[in-house]
């Protein structure tokens, strides 16, 4: 990521990763629906073998449900606490929590 992206000021927008890096995926793919624990093990386990060479942020497009609340805060970055305080007078009961959830 570089160009436009990592030309606006960090604080300008909920993502804050504005600066020149790379981004990494692992992902799979299958077209049998009874494969899906073994394919979604794999992709776990690669993940698993990976993720300590990273730096405990994410673009927060590839955040899940199920990501650490530290990796959720590291990947929002100085902008968390903002986000926070919005999700807090917007969304006080977080309905909106089905995601990689700013608790209010």
């Amino acid at each position: 990521m570089h160009g436009a992206a990592a030309r606006v000021s960090p604080t300008e927008t909920a993502f804050a990763a504005r600066r020149t890096q790379w981004d990494f995926d692992a992902i799979g793919q299958w077209a049998n629906g009874a494969e899906s624990a073994q394919h979604i093990q794999w992709v776990r386990s690669l993940w698993d073998k990976i993720e300590p060479q990273l730096q405990g942020s994410a673009y927060v497009n590839h955040l899940s449900q199920d990501d650490k609340p530290e990796k959720i805060r590291a990947s929002y970055g100085s902008n968390y606490a903002r986000l926070r305080e919005i999700k807090r007078t917007y969304d006080p009961n977080n309905l909106f929590r089905l995601n990689a959830n700013i608790a209010p």
